[in-house]
């Protein structure tokens, strides 16, 4: 079987410091602090009240085809994503309607927000008194399904849900659509939104902080929660070139494991494991990453595993390692697939994404350069982009310049 390079030719993501690719790009080189008091529900109560909220966001300004009463506010992320990654590719939507087009999407809670809503509507007015067009939007399976519902996509509409770790799935399924020429084209990435949930769970579990996140730093206490969609537009190198399309960059593969070892702690050797497994599966060496994109939580934990990792992979002089989340908070099923867009912006403008609030080094950390607090012009030719999630389930995607 003859299999096909792909390239990434458009980029769609919506976040707390930048909606759409420039904007996005903007917000990375400048290190905004997408974080502020939340606002989608009442924190009162809570020790911590800060989150990574887009408050920018009206999805009736973005998508054409769907009605926002309809879809929960995260299926809307996904398809308002995706309609901006289509834009950017350039491509025709009658001619990407009648293709072999699907989509994948990652995510954590699915319509968090719709649960939350119905769990409260259950207690007050019982099971019989729920809003049946609520009910209709619990389905998690609904974010793929309004990307391709929005743009008109025939093909597979896939929803991951590995948590954070899951758009770097997305893109790794969409991928392999992709290379082996199963389709024509995929749009790949994640969605999430914040919720009373996911706040309070992550608060009882001790994994949240109270104003920052900080990777990597001395102080670094937890992880913020955030929101947001991440999309990239996917089709094989001869299909971007034949119709003159931008390319952005290639994807060189990726790597998968599950150490299921614990539920929350992460695993050093198996995130090496998961390193050396996306490599392999690129064709690239160690020595010629460029740059890390950083799960990055902030927790104690879970940064110093990871640099761990890295310098077990990378030896003693790794790649610089960055955490988008610093900036945006934690977006969960979106995380991934912002640090990919994150890095694939990197890749095309000669930049590393700084990670913001670095105030004291670490004396315990691995040695590594977190480029701190302002990004840096760099020659960056190959990027790695890590996605580690509960359960152990680790996933890297490898991405390159276009050559």
């Amino acid at each position: 079987m003859s299999l096909r390079r792909v390239v990434i030719t458009g980029l769609g993501p919506v976040s707390s410091i930048g909606i759409g690719a420039s904007a996005y790009s903007e917000g990375l080189r400048e290190g905004v602090n997408g974080v502020s008091p939340i606002a989608c529900f009442d924190p009162t109560g809570f020790p911590y009240v800060m989150a990574g909220e887009v408050h920018a966001f009206r999805p009736e300004n973005m998508v054409r085809r769907l009605s926002v009463e309809e879809w929960g506010r995260t299926s809307l992320f996904a398809a308002s994503a995706a309609r901006l990654a289509v834009a950017d590719a350039g491509i025709d939507e009658d001619e990407l309607a009648a293709s072999r087009a699907g989509s994948s999407m990652g995510t954590t809670g699915g319509e968090s927000q719709v649960l939350e809503k119905l769990t409260g509507d259950s207690l007050t007015a019982g099971m019989g008194g729920l809003d049946a067009g609520l009910v209709r939007q619990v389905s998690s399976a609904r974010l793929s399904q309004a990307v391709n519902r929005e743009l008109r996509l025939t093909g597979d509409a896939v929803t991951l849900s590995t948590a954070c770790s899951a758009s770097n799935y997305a893109l790794g399924y969409a991928y392999d659509l992709i290379r082996t020429g199963e389709a024509d084209y995929m749009i790949a990435g994640g969605a999430d939104s914040v919720g009373r949930w996911s706040h309070a769970g992550f608060y009882r579990l001790g994994a949240l902080t109270e104003k920052a996140c900080s990777p990597f730093d001395k102080d670094r206490s937890g992880i913020i929660t955030g929101e947001g969609g991440a999309a990239m537009f996917l089709e094989s190198l001869e299909s971007a070139q034949a119709r003159g399309a931008r390319i952005h960059a290639e994807v060189l593969g990726y790597g998968l494991n599950c150490d299921a070892n614990h539920m929350v702690a992460p695993h050093r050797d198996s995130i090496a494991e998961c390193m050396r497994i996306a490599h392999a599966n690129a064709g690239v060496k160690a020595e010629e990453v460029d740059y890390i994109c950083a799960h990055g939580t902030g927790t104690p934990a879970n940064d110093f595993v990871e640099a761990s990792a890295v310098v077990d992979v990378f030896g003693d002089n790794p790649p610089p390692i960055s955490s988008t989340k610093s900036m945006l908070g934690h977006t969960m099923g979106a995380a991934s697939g912002l640090g990919a867009i994150a890095s694939v912006l990197g890749i095309a403008g000669s930049f590393l994404p700084p990670t913001i609030n670095f105030n004291t080094p670490d004396p315990d950390m691995p040695k590594i350069d977190p480029v701190p607090n302002k990004a840096r012009t760099a020659d960056v030719r190959i990027a790695q982009v890590n996605g580690f999630a509960f359960g152990g389930n680790n996933a890297i995607v490898m991405l390159g310049r276009p050559s």
